[in-house]
């Protein structure tokens, strides 16, 4: 018997197993894949490390988090500084003095503030109801139409006028030349990739790679007295409300021999006739540096393709429509109700998570659970 099986060994189940060791309780990590550290798990290729599960960039306004992560990596001064591609119309990312400047030729902040409001006024918009019109009023129409439809569209797999407002709400805009895409104190990459971070958070704890729990639930249950749920919550239940719709994402990563093909991290490919929503060039989020150094000769890019999920895909983001959350909370009434399953994480609490926010949610779990039971 152990105090706690943790199923999925990514950053939820990997900052609990840590903590709970650390309190003295024995623990068992599982996970279903080959690797630890769940969708942030990074492979050697080349020198490079290549972030296999999309792009991850670790961002917080969070100094607990921030001191917490740290424990375990050293994160480089890794600036987030997207690229958007229009036709080859090339625009900064996050909207900026830049981005307005290139569309419209203005110049100072008045002139762009009042590009945008001529631009929402012209569109009739009082109160947002849709993204559509939640973005026209951030940035205007030309913006959108160029930078954001295709886009959005091809991510969500639905029209704007679909999609809830909320979604867009969180995109920076600014009247500065300011390149951060977040508006967060600290940012980075951990040096070594996030593999080894996570790999130190579990140090000293077993984990068994290569187990699907809910395949034999009863055995696996039958060893812990508590276990630490981090999988899609539907899947758990057998899908009994019916399955919540998430949207996947495919990737074609290649190997290329020649030291630099885009010039940036992340290119967002914006109109809605290139089949993939953007590129990444994994060795710039180490500044194209081998661990000594060393300029890299080759490079490893990533095309990413989103889609509708299916069973057997993996699930990357919640669809968090009013039909989803409703049979969400449906399904969180069952969750609640189990005595000895915690539910957590992206998947288990289905929502669409930053890291410093899992890790925050992962570290009031400890608080509330292991402080209680010492």
């Amino acid at each position: 018997m152990v105090d706690y099986l943790v199923v999925g060994a990514g950053l939820y189940g990997a900052v609990f197993a840590c903590e709970a060791k650390k309190a003295g309780k024995s623990v068992l990590v599982i996970d279903r894949r080959p690797n630890i550290a769940g969708n942030v798990y990074t492979e050697d290729i080349e020198g490079i490390h290549v972030h296999k599960y999309g792009a991850h960039i670790f961002h917080t306004n969070n100094r607990k988090v921030w001191d917490y992560v740290n424990q375990f990596a050293e994160f480089n001064r890794f600036t987030n500084s997207p690229v958007a591609n229009y036709h080859g119309e090339l625009y900064s990312l996050p909207f900026n003095m830049y981005t307005f400047n290139r569309m419209w030729g203005v110049v100072t902040p008045q002139e762009a503030a009042a590009k945008i409001e001529k631009q929402r006024k012209n569109a009739g918009i009082t109160v947002p109801t849709n993204l559509e019109e939640q973005a026209i009023s951030l940035v205007g129409t030309d913006i959108y139409e160029k930078l954001v439809k295709g886009y959005t569209e091809k991510q969500w797999g639905r029209p704007c006028t679909e999609l809830p407002a909320f979604i867009i709400r969180r995109l920076p805009v600014r009247l500065t030349f300011d390149n951060n895409y977040f508006n967060a104190l600290y940012q980075g990459i951990p040096v070594g990739g996030y593999t080894e971070m996570v790999a130190r958070m579990l140090e000293g704890i077993e984990v068994r790679l290569g187990e699907d729990y809910l395949a034999d639930k009863a055995a696996w249950d039958g060893i812990a007295k508590k276990v630490i749920y981090t999988g899609a919550i539907d899947a758990y239940f057998g899908y009994s409300l019916g399955a919540l719709e998430y949207r996947s994402v495919r990737f074609e990563t290649e190997v290329l021999d020649q030291p630099n093909f885009q010039g940036n991290a992340a290119v967002n490919y914006t109109d809605r006739e290139t089949p993939w929503t953007r590129i990444i060039e994994h060795k710039w989020f180490e500044f194209g540096k081998d661990a000594d150094g060393n300029d890299l000769p080759k490079t490893v890019i990533s095309r990413e393709y989103s889609s509708e999920w299916k069973p057997g895909d993996e699930p990357y983001y919640p669809v968090n429509d009013e039909k989803n959350s409703n049979r969400y909370a449906e399904y969180r009434k069952l969750a609640d109700a189990e005595q000895t399953v915690i539910f957590g994480g992206r998947l288990g609490e289905y929502k669409y998570y930053d890291m410093d926010a899992v890790i925050a949610s992962a570290l009031e779990l400890c608080e509330r659970e292991l402080c209680r039971r010492r």
